[in-house]
């Protein structure tokens, strides 16, 4: 017999039912206070409707709850060694021992330095935490370790500033939430020292993430809006790394406004970063935002995702032709947005084929995005006869 999904108490309907009991609320309260719908808050908690992103942001706000009560992160498994996991212990301590250089540390010069962490960089975009993790710590200690004997530290806080961005990827992928917040503090102070005025505006544009995360949709708008204001208007005077760090900025606010939910703000946004990529020409990667053609259509789909729009998100996604030259990070996110797309679309198989997908390209992202465990969870619910291959993926992600 089917078990419905708001019954599982690992589901993000039956914990987020679960802390709205407890602080005394009634599902029409809780909606209020996120604002949505109270048939939205009844359909995720019994199960009838998987949780968005913008929901689970909204309800851990409104609850007063961290996102991982919620969700379930970080996802582990201690019957297995997990190696990404066994990383973070010692990436912990090197974002701690930011301005404590070791001095047992003999750093390289910049020319080995700047190469290793042009392969950090490589890693994280190939979304391969493991190895990222495994890399990292003794990388920092070293940058660390140059910066504070260098007379010309700059170049090096550069260096530190782009490393620390694959802590807050790792941080971010497994659910380690206040680690991210601790990286992405130590991107910003290094992109500051970098005295690179583009690099501090994409460390702006990353801190906002963590507004996007927490709900706080406002504040990080006004972040986004801030680094419009400091580039610019006058497009036509940017070079290519300016044009990538506004370009991205649109994109991210068009996500922010998706989740307010403000459509009209959304495709706008959208409209705009169309137009700087018609000056950019081609997909870039300037200061590792891969922003271009490609992104800019990706971040359709997820903005109609977003909106619980699946229909739209599905016929988006097919005037999509992606280049082989996407980066299998931004490929994966694709992808798990292009299921819950299907999924909202009433399409369960193609959901289950864009998760398989996302698995191929980026096999340790999917496992571990809350987004991925809602969508199986939701599929195993809603198929009577389940499939064979919707068993083997959920006992991969470790669903019971």
């Amino acid at each position: 017999m089917s078990t419905r999904t708001g019954c599982d108490p690992t589901s993000i309907g039956r914990r987020m039912a679960s802390a709205r009991e407890l602080r005394g609320l009634t599902q029409r309260q809780l909606a209020e206070r996120i604002p949505c719908s109270k048939s939205l808050i009844a359909q995720v908690e019994s199960g009838h409707k998987p949780a968005s992103q913008a929901l689970i942001a909204g309800a851990a706000r409104a609850l007063r709850v961290g996102l991982d009560e919620l969700t379930g992160q970080p996802y582990r498994d201690e019957s297995r060694h997990d190696r990404v996991h066994s990383t973070v212990p010692e990436l912990r301590r090197a974002l701690l021992a930011w301005d404590l250089p070791d001095e047992d540390v003999r750093p390289r010069g910049v020319t080995d330095l700047r190469k290793d962490v042009a392969r950090a960089s490589q890693l994280g975009q190939k979304a391969r935490y493991v190895q990222l993790g495994e890399m990292l710590p003794a990388l920092l200690d070293e940058l660390t370790a140059a910066a504070h004997v260098s007379s010309a530290p700059a170049p090096l806080q550069a260096l530190l500033s782009e490393a620390y961005t694959g802590a807050t990827a790792i941080a971010y992928t497994l659910g380690y939430f206040d680690l991210r917040a601790l990286a992405m503090d130590r991107v910003q102070r290094a992109a500051e020292a970098s005295q690179d005025p583009l690099r501090t505006a994409r460390t702006q544009w990353q801190r906002s993430t963590l507004f996007l995360a927490s709900g706080a949709y406002a504040k990080g708008t006004a972040v986004l809006d801030r680094v419009r204001r400091d580039l610019g208007d006058d497009v036509g005077r940017l070079d290519a790394p300016a044009l990538s760090v506004l370009g991205a900025t649109h994109l991210r606010s068009a996500v922010f406004a998706a989740r307010t939910p403000d459509a009209a703000a959304a495709w706008a946004h959208i409209d705009e970063a169309r137009e700087i990529t018609r000056l950019l020409g081609v997909d870039a990667n300037h200061y590792g935002l891969e922003f271009g053609p490609s992104n800019v259509s990706m971040h359709e789909v997820a903005v109609a995702v977003e909106m619980y729009d699946g229909t739209g998100a599905v016929e988006r996604a097919r005037r999509t032709r992606l280049p082989n030259t996407v980066a299998p990070v931004r490929l994966g996110h694709y992808y798990i947005d292009l299921a819950r797309g299907f999924l909202y679309h009433g399409d369960r198989a193609r959901a289950l084929e864009a998760l398989q997908k996302a698995r191929q390209v980026a096999p340790q992202q999917t496992r571990n995005h809350p987004m991925v465990h809602e969508t199986v969870r939701m599929l195993n619910d809603l198929e009577r006869r389940r499939p064979e291959s919707l068993a083997n993926f959920a006992t991969w992600l470790r669903i019971p």
